[in-house]
């Protein structure tokens, strides 16, 4: 019964992440054709988030068609290598695609795919941080790149443990990270839905540095779910371990993926952070670039994920687990 439940897991594993990454798939095929018939891709047919999502795809599919041999070979270590394999794969599909693909109105190089993305009309540039021009004619800088890909690895690392975890439960009759995995699940869906529409509306920002109110929101709460999702997968780890363990450590990991993630805008931005507002709230405190409301953000991202690790841990111990 159990390997029946368990290919029946697997087949529906692949069927959803399948589903889930047909259309950066789709994207993916359409500029290799455009690549290998033309040698570079027309920038109304250049899909604009090919980079990162179609490596991320493929690092996916790759992760959940290797569960059964993984899980077979390496018992214990069936999870790390799974994300490494992926997260290798993902960053030679990435490296690929950044350097190989060209745009017929630059043809550069998508070296500076990121950037080309917050592009904004000449006539707005006075409240940018940089102007795109200079970027494209070599002001590009590869640390640019450096939150894209943290969001990258935590998508992947996170749905991976998903799949692998619950494969794993199925196999061994193991129910003990139940909770934890689900609970790791609805932050790595919800922090994915947001992804997409990130990428479809950036935000609602328009290229000024102080931001609307509802674009301040999603950003604050898009960073907040980004060290939640990873603090929850490290703690998904540490169940029935001491306190320091299982609910301090994780909580720590998750402000410190925050931390990178502001980090990573701020290289971005050349210095700059997007503001919520004006007033002490939203300014950088002394020399700091960060504002109080950023630190908000942070210790939001701790203390969420250490109230739910201490939630999951309390009912293992009720439950004796």
């Amino acid at each position: 019964m159990k390997d029946r439940n368990y290919r029946r897991y697997y087949v529906f594993a692949l069927l959803l992440v399948a589903l889930l990454s047909a259309y950066p798939i789709y994207m993916g095929i359409h500029v290799l054709v455009k690549m290998m018939q033309d040698g570079l891709i027309p920038k109304d047919e250049y899909p604009k988030y090919v980079i990162p999502y179609t490596p991320i795809a493929v690092a996916l599919i790759a992760g959940v068609l290797l569960i059964p041999v993984l899980q077979a070979f390496f018992k214990k270590l069936d999870f790390v290598f799974g994300v490494a394999i992926s997260v290798i794969i993902f960053f030679v599909c990435e490296h690929v695609m950044e350097t190989k693909v060209l745009v017929q109105t630059t043809k550069i190089s998508l070296a500076s795919w990121q950037m080309s993305l917050c592009y904004v009309p000449p006539e707005g540039y006075q409240t940018r941080t940089w102007e795109a021009v200079d970027v494209l004619l070599g002001g590009y800088n590869p640390a640019f790149k450096l939150h894209f890909y943290l969001i990258s690895v935590v998508l992947i690392a996170s749905l991976l443990n998903c799949f692998y975890g619950f494969a794993k439960m199925i196999r061994t009759g193991n129910y003990g990270r139940k909770k934890a995995l689900i609970l790791q699940a609805v932050a790595a869906v919800i922090f994915l839905a947001m992804c997409i529409w990130a990428c479809f509306t950036a935000f609602y920002r328009t290229g000024e540095l102080i931001v609307s109110p509802i674009s301040a929101s999603l950003m604050m709460v898009f960073f907040a779910l980004l060290g939640v999702t990873m603090g929850l997968f490290t703690g998904s780890f540490a169940l029935g371990k001491r306190k320091l363990v299982s609910v301090i450590i994780p909580s720590v990991i998750a402000m410190a993926v925050t931390i990178v993630m502001y980090v990573g805008e701020t290289i971005l931005l050349n210095g700059s952070l997007y503001r919520f507002g004006k007033g002490f709230l939203f300014q950088g405190l002394g020399k700091a670039v960060v504002a109080p409301a950023d630190v908000l953000v942070i210790l939001a991202s701790g203390v969420i994920t250490l109230l739910i690790c201490q939630m999951v841990n309390r009912e293992k111990k009720i439950h004796g687990e």
